[in-house]
C-alpha cells in the first residue's frame, strides 16, 4: 500500500516513514511544499493530511491531484506518531 503524508513536523519525517514500514506501506512525506508537488504525489492508496501543520495551498494542491483517482483521504489535526499509527491501523489492516 502506498501512503502520501502531507504536513507534519520536519524532525518527524524518519519516524513517519518507520511507522509506515511497520504497516508494510511505502511512504512519501512532504512537510514543506516543493515546486513540483503535483508531479511527485502520484496515485497513492491513502493520502494523510496533517491539517495543523500545513498550508491551505498545499492541502488544495494535494486534493486536486487525487480528486478522481480513488485515493482515500484522511485529515488529522494531530501530527503525532500515535495519530499516524491509528490512521494506518484503520486503513491498512
Amino acid at each position: 500500500m502506498s501512503v502520501v503524508i502531507i504536513g507534519g513536523h520536519d524532525r518527524m519525517v524518519c519516524t513517519y516513514k518507520d511507522i509506515c514500514k511497520q504497516f508494510n506501506c511505502k511512504a512519501k512525506v512532504f512537510t514543506q511544499q516543493p515546486a513540483n508537488l503535483k508531479t511527485q504525489i502520484g496515485c497513492p492508496d491513502l493520502l494523510v493530511l496533517f491539517t495543523s501543520t500545513v498550508s491551505h495551498q498545499m492541502v488544495y494542491s494535494a486534493l486536486q491531484m487525487t480528486k478522481n483517482t480513488g485515493t482515500a483521504v484522511v485529515r488529522s489535526h494531530s501530527s503525532s506518531s500515535c495519530a499516524l499509527k491509528s490512521i494506518l491501523a484503520e486503513h491498512c489492516c
